[in-house]
């Protein structure tokens, strides 16, 4: 109740984008607004779609079910619905409520008087799936090069990409991004290590109960473990940065390799060999 109470100071009129008062009120703990009508609006259109999609198809198996974009043949030109136009329309539609979700955060942010890192960091994830769908496709010429909505389909394409670029994690961009991932979980699983082990500090020598631990003893773990620690906030920010770096060059990876380069990437290493360093 009490967190229900504190809510009530931000349920207020307000901060929309557009669409004034028509939509701005909630239901239960969730904002609707106007873009919360245009989300659900896309996200049912699409699920319906894909659900008539897979009922053209020869199997109703979860793992099997697959969208295919269009036919290279088609290049970047409306398709039949059921030769990769249905896939066109589903892209419409993800784009649509995903965009939609985003304004919607910007909305809530507003209302509670607060930056825009939320939007801007689920944005991140966003533009890296429009790089796949959108971006990438129009550079290469032909809304075919988009993936297969599909489990196992998707999986086919992900490593029919890669092996088109023969070892595509020798990719610059896919390591940064790769390493961002990894970097990302091993910083907040030491962030969130440390917050346990402070607040469950466990038994004294004497086998009492020991206290709780603050914030400041966190900080002191640090500084006594590898010299220096960057703090309650700093963390979180530095979180923040890893994971949007790690979306950002994901997108990188793969709207060059095509676009930009067409050969093998581990040729693209030439010249790291050619460098007039090495002994001859």
């Amino acid at each position: 109740m009490a967190m229900l109470n504190f809510e009530k100071k931000y349920r207020v009129r307000g901060g929309t984008l557009i669409g004034g008062d028509l939509f701005d009120f909630w239901v239960g703990p969730f904002y609707v607004g106007f873009f919360g009508v245009t989300t659900i609006f896309f996200s049912v259109l699409g699920t319906l779609l894909i659900i008539y999609g897979a009922s053209q198809g020869p199997t109703w198996n979860i793992w099997q079910i697959n969208i295919a974009p269009p036919d290279l043949k088609y290049g970047l030109a409306l398709a039949p619905l059921k030769e990769g136009g249905l896939w066109q329309v589903i892209t419409i539609c993800a784009l649509g409520a995903f965009g939609s979700w985003a304004l919607r955060q910007v909305e809530i942010s507003r209302k509670l008087g607060m930056g825009y890192h939320v939007p801007v960091a689920y944005g991140v994830a966003v533009f890296a799936y429009f790089t796949l769908v959108v971006v990438r496709p129009v550079l290469l010429g032909a809304w075919g090069h988009g993936f297969p909505y599909g489990i196992l389909s998707h999986l086919d394409w992900v490593s029919n990409v890669g092996y088109q670029y023969l070892h595509f994690h020798y990719n610059p961009a896919h390591m940064l991004a790769v390493t961002f991932f990894f970097t990302t979980t091993f910083a907040l699983s030491l962030h969130g290590a440390l917050v346990l082990a402070a607040a469950n500090p466990g038994r004294t020598r004497s086998g009492a109960q020991d206290v709780v631990k603050t914030a400041e003893h966190e900080n002191t773990f640090f500084r006594d473990t590898i010299g220096y620690s960057i703090g309650t906030l700093g963390i979180h920010r530095l979180g923040l940065f890893l994971a949007l770096s790690a979306g950002f060059w994901s997108a990188v990876c793969i709207v060059i390799s095509g676009p930009f380069w067409t050969r093998g990437w581990p040729e693209w290493w030439g010249w790291w060999l050619n460098l007039p360093i090495w002994p001859l």
